[in-house]
């Protein structure tokens, strides 16, 4: 059935009636047998998995396309397709099991090459395709009986049809999808093609690999049924292509309504957050953290000018709460200095950190910058992987070390991207053979990483759980 019978506006809008979710997100109900019922309840331990899903559509983000397999997303020694001469594959089995979608796809890609499609013009049209034959009837779980289809997806077609930069981007990829598709598939109106592309917007992933780096995109149906909060009760990580939800926390019983992931970097200010939330999600946060007044003032702290005093010290007052010590204005400037200076700085270094520039940032935070003020924490972050990227292995030591509080503070006790920190600095000390404390930051990883990732993911079976041995090897020789 042609795509644009599917998504007929008078569908669309029956459908975003139905699925209208609350200020977070979501309504946080799925369909029974057709009709709208509250998700089973279920006894959580922290560490359980409470959701496996399969991706509903994805694309390998094109930056990785000669190093990745296109259908794994594994990092091998891949073959390109021989007809697209576009997509790359691990093995001739890869390149089965994803025939059955590139079939339709590589005539389209072979047409627009050598160019690069945009990930988002290629998602789109992966989309598309997969509508057209026969996805609209694709069911998503997050329970045995509980389940979303793509058009059950909050599409927010009011907000992004006012929001004139998604317009804008949206008619360009119209433009590159017209001249791929052509006569292939049927390209929905663009009025369709926004209610697609609302719902790949507002619920969709990114991928991410075992170091938590973005590689691919995705749509999952089931775990859309899950809300954001910046202090997270659930994780979500990957293997290969395959989502996995875990608790980290205990939970009375399998609430939908009650369980939260994050859908952003919590390594930013309340304001920040909340401005990236509303920019693309279109809601405003209202959780504990984001509501908290100290949570801003902590997160842009400075150093108190006591030395003696370790609180952080909320810079646009004349003394500091816990000591009376004052602040001057030249005080205050030194400080404000030194924050413009690494935003700048970590600004420029998106793409790639350089060490001496870290360097520059964090002596001028020595005086006047709290160690969890967010910009300190971020920008030692940034140190710690410039120090690894050169092999300064003593630095990078002493930056993960400082690292550690603003991870834990930030991130909390039971996120992967605390876990790998741990995991990194072990590997370090391994290698500088400071046995004692590379076992203590491998078993602290293993804790984490357990709860996060499940203990039977190839990171730890693979890669932690043999290092970790071998530390323990090595101190018993």
């Amino acid at each position: 059935m042609p795509s644009h019978k599917i998504f007929s506006p008078l569908l669309i809008k029956q459908f975003e009636t139905l699925t209208l979710k609350s200020q977070q997100g979501s309504n946080n109900q799925c369909k029974v047998k057709g009709r709208m019922k509250s998700a089973q309840p279920k006894a959580i331990k922290r560490g359980e998995r409470i959701l496996t899903e399969k991706p509903f559509a994805y694309v390998l983000k094109s930056k990785y396309r000669k190093e990745r397999c296109d259908n794994c997303l594994n990092q091998n020694k891949v073959m390109k397709c021989s007809n697209c001469n576009y997509v790359y594959y691990c093995n001739r089995a890869c390149q089965m099991q994803a025939w059955p979608l590139h079939k339709i796809e590589c005539p389209m890609l072979k047409r627009i090459f050598p160019r690069i499609v945009p990930d988002a013009a290629r998602m789109l049209c992966r989309l598309i395709i997969r509508l057209d034959n026969g996805g609209d009837l694709v069911r998503g779980y997050c329970t045995p009986t509980c389940y979303r289809k793509f058009r059950d997806l909050m599409s927010h077609y009011q907000e992004i049809k006012h929001d004139p930069k998604r317009v804008e981007h949206l008619e360009s990829l119209y433009v590159i999808l017209s001249e791929m598709m052509q006569n292939d598939t049927v390209l929905p109106n663009q009025a369709e093609l926004l209610s697609i592309h609302g719902r790949l917007i507002t619920n969709g992933f990114n991928i991410l690999d075992a170091e938590m780096n973005s590689i691919a995109t995705a749509i999952y149906l089931g775990v859309s049924i899950t809300d954001h909060s910046c202090k997270p009760n659930a994780v979500a990580t990957f293997e290969g292509t395959t989502l996995h939800i875990h608790a980290i926390e205990d939970m009375e019983c399998l609430d939908w309504s009650k369980i939260f992931i994050s859908y952003i970097d919590l390594l930013n200010t309340p304001a920040q957050r909340r401005g990236d939330l509303k920019e693309n999600y279109y809601f405003w946060c209202v959780c504990s953290k984001c509501i908290d007044p100290q949570e801003t003032v902590e997160m842009q702290a400075a150093k108190c000018p006591n030395p003696k005093c370790s609180a952080p010290l909320d810079i646009t007052l004349n003394n500091c709460l816990y000591c009376d010590a004052g602040v001057s204005p030249r005080y205050r400037n030194a400080f404000q200095e030194a924050i413009n200076l690494t935003k700048n700085h970590l600004e420029n270094m998106k793409d790639v950190a350089y060490l001496d520039v870290c360097k520059i940032c964090l002596k001028k935070h020595k005086d006047f910058v709290h160690s969890l003020n967010v910009w300190h924490v971020k920008i030692l972050d940034a140190a710690f992987e410039a120090a690894i990227a050169v092999s300064k292995w003593g630095e990078a030591l002493d930056y993960g070390k400082q690292l550690l509080p603003g991870f834990r503070k930030y991130y909390g006790d039971w996120n992967p991207l605390l876990g790998l920190l741990y995991m990194k600095l072990a590997k370090i000390q391994l290698y500088e053979n400071f046995l004692k404390e590379a076992i203590y930051n491998f078993q602290e990883a293993k804790k984490i990483l357990e709860v996060t990732h499940g203990p039977d993911h190839s990171l730890l079976q693979t890669q932690l759980k043999p290092l970790l041995l071998q530390a323990i090897a090595d101190n018993s020789a």
